[in-house]
């Protein structure tokens, strides 16, 4: 009994660490913020356009992956920062792949939402 308690008392600890994580981004990256804007602006569209269960299946995967870019982003920063406090070109260059892969889940994510969005848009402001 008392094994499952201290592993119930484990995983609740490591939802505390995720939360933690997630508040450190919110609190630290700007890049976070454009990210909130967006992802409110797609969350209200959605609302508003009535889009169907699939797109907003699209739609969430799509702003998940720029999250979790972000995030992974802000992780490797952070390790890269630790191991390389002075400047080095590899160091650079894995500030810079990172920041590519968020750079590449937003171009996605912003075609998938010209998709579902555009078509609903153009029929809206222009019948």
């Amino acid at each position: 009994m008392n094994s499952i308690r201290e592993e119930t008392y484990s995983r609740l600890r490591s939802f505390k660490y995720a939360f933690e994580g997630l508040w450190y981004v919110i609190r630290t990256q700007h890049n976070a913020w454009i990210h909130a804007v967006f992802t409110v602006a797609v969350l209200v569209l959605g609302f508003w356009l009535r889009v169907t269960p699939f797109e907003w299946a699209l739609l969430v995967l799509c702003m998940m992956a720029v999250w979790m870019g972000e995030f992974l982003n802000t992780a490797v920063e952070a390790v890269v920062d630790m191991v390389s406090p002075e400047f080095h070109p590899l160091a650079k260059t894995a500030k810079d792949v990172a920041a590519a892969a968020v750079l590449l889940g937003a171009i996605g994510s912003a075609i998938v939402g010209l998709i579902i969005f555009g078509p609903r848009l153009m029929t809206l402001f222009f019948g």
